[in-house]
């Protein structure tokens, strides 16, 4: 097929981890038209760019001017990935600027569209934190914990207000991950252990207590599914998207150290005020540094296992890879080269 014959596919944070994923995958079958910060533009070989800052009205309605202009009014699906998150703090007004109003520029902006499917990136962490073997489907409880799932709460408010006559699908994904990690809390716990640091012996939360994962092929295979299904998908659409084994973060710890130096680390639960003193500590310290925040202490003990039955139904979809298995993966590459791997995880 002509790449002028394929139907088109917006796809924002196009040049993102899990947004070059998706563009590689679905550019053979649809024309990708890809929105992305000026800065962060890179072209694959299957995407056409936009520049588009979501933050700004003008530049929003200048991307869809160029859209109409170039490609005409008929779109066959909005993938928005595009969002704000950082591991660094807690709260931050960039969650309600670029998440929250930036999905409400992109739903207004696309009102004079005939759109077949909005497709949303939210997190399986909107949700009430659960108990081990009771799973999260759903139409649980909504509690975020911090600002970033806070944010995904306001957007699907946003998003159920404003979608006119499209159909949307909101994705509730667990934690993604690949074969060579990148994933920032499963690369940083595989250091502490790797450089057998103190903090790889210690945790603040219920270590049989954990959260689940996805692997980054799954994930997409479930986008996939989810635009050749559009037609048939309610108007409405909320799917959990994760693995069915939750790990606890003993199950972890036992499994990346005996992997790397075939014994299991034991370890050992500190109380919360000290967990937070050591924290703030090598958070100001000089010559210190640790992906472990203060405001993290309070939601180590937060454990999310998901039922994801929603989703084998309603797209005959369900995880081929498992977090188990891909840890061995993940640590024979970072036997092999540990440079590269940190450089890859961007590990100091």
């Amino acid at each position: 097929m002509k790449s002028m014959d394929k139907e088109i596919i917006i796809v924002t944070g196009s040049s993102g981890r899990i947004g070059a994923h998706v563009v590689r995958r679905l550019g053979q079958q649809y024309r990708i038209i890809g929105f992305e910060l000026l800065k962060a533009l890179y072209a694959s070989a299957n995407e056409e760019l936009v520049p588009v800052d979501l933050s700004s009205d003008e530049s929003v309605q200048q991307a869809f001017n160029h859209i109409r202009s170039f490609y005409g009014t008929r779109i066959a699906a909005v993938i928005h990935l595009a969002a704000y998150y950082s591991f660094d703090q807690q709260h931050s007004e960039k969650y309600e600027q670029v998440t929250v109003q930036g999905t409400e520029r992109l739903l207004k902006a696309l009102q004079g569209f005939e759109v077949g499917q909005f497709i949303f990136s939210s997190t399986m962490l909107v949700h009430a934190p659960t108990k081990p073997g009771q799973p999260i489907h759903e139409d649980s409880s909504l509690d975020p914990q911090w600002d970033y799932p806070l944010s995904k709460v306001h957007t699907e408010k946003v998003i159920h207000e404003l979608r006119g006559n499209f159909p949307t699908v909101i994705l509730r994904i667990a934690g993604v991950y690949d074969d060579k990690c990148h994933s920032i809390p499963i690369s940083h716990q595989i250091q502490r252990i790797y450089e057998k640091q103190l903090e790889s012996r210690l945790f603040s939360g219920n270590i049989h207590h954990g959260a689940s994962f996805l692997h980054m092929d799954d994930l997409v295979d479930a986008i996939e599914k989810a635009v050749q299904l559009r037609k048939q998908l309610p108007p409405e659409t909320v799917l959990l998207l994760g693995e069915p084994r939750t790990l606890s973060y003993d199950e972890l710890q036992r499994r990346i150290s005996r992997l790397l130096f075939n014994k299991e680390f034991t370890t050992y639960r500190v109380p919360k005020m000290v967990a937070k003193i050591g924290a703030w500590a090598e958070c100001h310290l000089p010559f210190t540094s640790s992906f472990i925040k203060p405001w993290m202490i309070d939601i180590a003990d937060d454990h999310y296992e998901l039922d994801i039955s929603r989703a084998k139904k309603m797209l005959g979809w369900e995880p081929h890879h498992c977090l188990d298995e891909s840890l061995v993966k993940m640590i024979e590459g970072l036997k092999a080269d540990p440079v590269q791997w940190y450089k890859e995880n961007q590990l100091k």
